[in-house]
C-alpha cells in the first residue's frame, strides 16, 4: 500500500510545478501574434499603407464639402483643413483594422487544432483572453505610434501634442476594439461571416464617431446616436490630444472633456474584456 502512495505523490506535484502561470500564457500569446505580425511584411506596410491611402483620398474628396464658405457650406471651422480634421479618424481607423486582422486568427488557430491545445492544457480562459487581446493591443500601438510620427503632415506638431493623452486613448481603444473583435471571432467559426459581422458594427461605429464630420452637427437624431457611441469618445480624446493645448472648434461637443472621454473609453474596454472572457468560458 506504500508503494502506491509514493507514486501519486511525485505524480500531483509534476503537475503543480508543470501548470503554467497566466503571466507565462499572456507573455507566449502576446509573443507569438507579434511574431507572426512581422513576418508578414506585406501585413506590416498594409496596415499603414491602408488608412494613409484613405485619409489622403476621402481628405481631399470630401476636403471642399466641409471647408468654410465652400459650395456645401461648413458645419465647424477646420484649422487645417478636412485633411488636418479627418487624421484622427485615420489613427482610430487603424486601431479597428488591427482588432480585425488580429482577432481573425482565433478562426484560424481553431481550424489548425492550436485553439484546441490551449483548452486542454492548464490554462484559464481569462489568460487566453488577455494573451489574444494584448497581442492585437501591441500591434495596434505599434500602428498607432507609426501614425503619430507622420502626424506633421497633417499639420500636427509632435512638440504641441498633449501625448499622455494620445497614448491613453489609443490603448483603451486598442483594448476596447480587440477585446469585442475577440469575442466575434470566438462566437463565429467562418472568416467570411466574421467579416461581414466586424464590417456592419465596426465601420458605421467609427462612421458616427465624428471621425468623418463633427459630432455637433446633423439632427438631433444623429447627434443622440453619436453621443450613444463609445467610439465618439475615443475619437475625441485622440482629436483633443493632437492639438494639444491649442484646442479649435473642430467639432468636439461642448459637453465633453478629457476626464469623460478617457472615463468612457475605458469602461468600454473593460465591458468588452468581461464580455469576451464570459464567452470564452461557455463556448468552447
Amino acid at each position: 500500500m506504500t508503494a502506491p502512495a509514493v507514486i501519486a505523490t511525485p505524480a500531483s506535484g509534476a503537475t503543480d510545478h508543470a501548470r503554467p502561470s497566466g503571466a507565462r500564457v499572456v507573455a507566449a500569446l502576446v509573443g507569438r501574434d507579434l511574431r507572426r505580425f512581422f513576418r508578414a511584411r506585406s501585413r506590416v506596410v498594409g496596415s499603414v499603407a491602408q488608412p494613409l491611402l484613405l485619409w489622403i483620398v476621402l481628405g481631399a474628396g470630401l476636403g471642399d464639402s466641409f471647408r468654410p464658405g465652400g459650395a456645401a457650406g461648413a458645419t465647424v471651422a477646420m484649422t487645417g483643413g478636412y485633411l488636418s480634421y479627418f487624421y484622427p479618424g485615420t489613427i482610430v481607423l487603424t486601431m479597428l483594422f488591427t482588432a480585425i486582422f488580429s482577432t481573425i486568427s482565433v478562426i484560424d488557430d481553431r481550424h489548425h487544432g492550436f485553439l484546441q491545445a490551449v483548452l486542454v492544457a492548464p490554462v484559464s480562459r481569462s489568460a487566453l483572453v488577455l494573451g489574444k487581446t494584448m497581442g492585437g493591443v501591441t500591434i495596434a500601438l505599434f500602428q498607432g505610434i507609426a501614425l503619430l510620427l507622420l502626424a506633421p503632415l497633417a499639420g500636427f506638431p509632435l512638440g504641441a501634442m498633449n501625448l499622455p493623452l494620445v497614448l491613453a486613448a489609443l490603448l483603451l481603444a486598442a483594448i476596447g476594439f480587440t477585446a469585442l473583435g475577440f469575442a466575434v471571432a470566438w462566437w463565429i467559426d467562418s472568416s467570411q461571416g466574421y467579416h461581414a459581422i466586424m464590417s456592419v458594427a465596426l465601420i458605421p461605429l467609427w462612421m458616427l464617431s465624428g471621425a468623418m464630420f463633427p459630432a455637433t452637427g446633423g439632427s438631433a437624431w444623429m447627434r443622440g446616436l453619436m453621443a450613444a457611441n463609445p467610439m465618439t469618445y475615443a475619437m475625441s480624446a485622440v482629436r483633443r490630444g493632437l492639438h494639444g493645448g491649442a484646442l479649435p472648434d473642430c467639432g468636439l461637443p461642448a459637453w465633453s472633456s478629457a476626464s469623460l472621454e478617457l472615463g468612457v473609453s475605458a469602461a468600454f474596454a473593460v465591458v468588452a474584456l468581461f464580455a469576451a472572457t464570459a464567452l470564452c468560458r461557455r463556448r468552447a
